[in-house]
């Protein structure tokens, strides 16, 4: 496992299309996942510890952000090959354990993780209503394991400040996460 932290959010970026499956059986495009005030991708698994330790507040503030105009959508990009906790049926599982309250998405070509630049899982892409990256940053202080229940929401706070205004924050702490999965033959 190699332990990597998000770049520095390039502001204004515009958020790239995608087709790709989720595990509700739908075919998602960019476009079916944009709320009215904008959208969350998150780049996620199922056997990372970083994201074991935020997945009950992924989907919390995925919950809360909706009543904001946020949608969220995760995407799992991961080798399943080589990582078969990451695979489409257990996917399925997780989501239906943790009641994702998001579309949950595999990106097996992994094209869309290499066109959106992420790099760990977690990795957050913010994007407000005209779908302009706003955030890049981590969801909390959770790192393997999950911080106390007092710590500052980073992603939540700032994905409010993108619904109200249309902008991310200036400062932002990069998310820390294990290394997307890739297969050799996309190096």
């Amino acid at each position: 496992m190699v332990s990597l932290q998000t770049p520095v959010c390039d502001f204004g970026k515009a958020a790239i299309d995608f087709s790709l499956p989720g595990v509700d059986g739908k075919t998602w495009s960019l476009a079916d996942c944009k709320g009215e005030n904008g959208l969350l991708i998150m780049f996620i698994c199922n056997h990372c510890p970083y994201v074991k330790a935020i997945r009950e507040r992924i989907v919390r503030d995925a919950k809360e952000l909706a009543q904001h105009g946020i949608n969220c959508v995760a995407i799992m990009s991961n080798d399943a090959a080589l990582y078969t906790e990451d695979s489409f049926e257990n996917m399925k599982k997780i989501s239906d354990e943790f009641d994702y309250p998001f579309p949950y998405l595999m990106d097996e070509s992994q094209e869309v993780a290499k066109a959106y630049g992420a790099v760990c899982t977690p990795d957050f892409f913010g994007y407000n209503a005209d779908l302009e990256l706003q955030y890049r940053g981590r969801l909390d202080e959770s790192r393997k394991e999950t911080a106390g229940a007092d710590v500052r929401r980073d992603l939540y706070e700032a994905m409010l400040q993108v619904a109200h205004t249309g902008r991310g924050p200036e400062e932002q702490i990069p998310s820390m996460g294990c290394s997307i999965k890739w297969r050799e033959e996309v190096l």
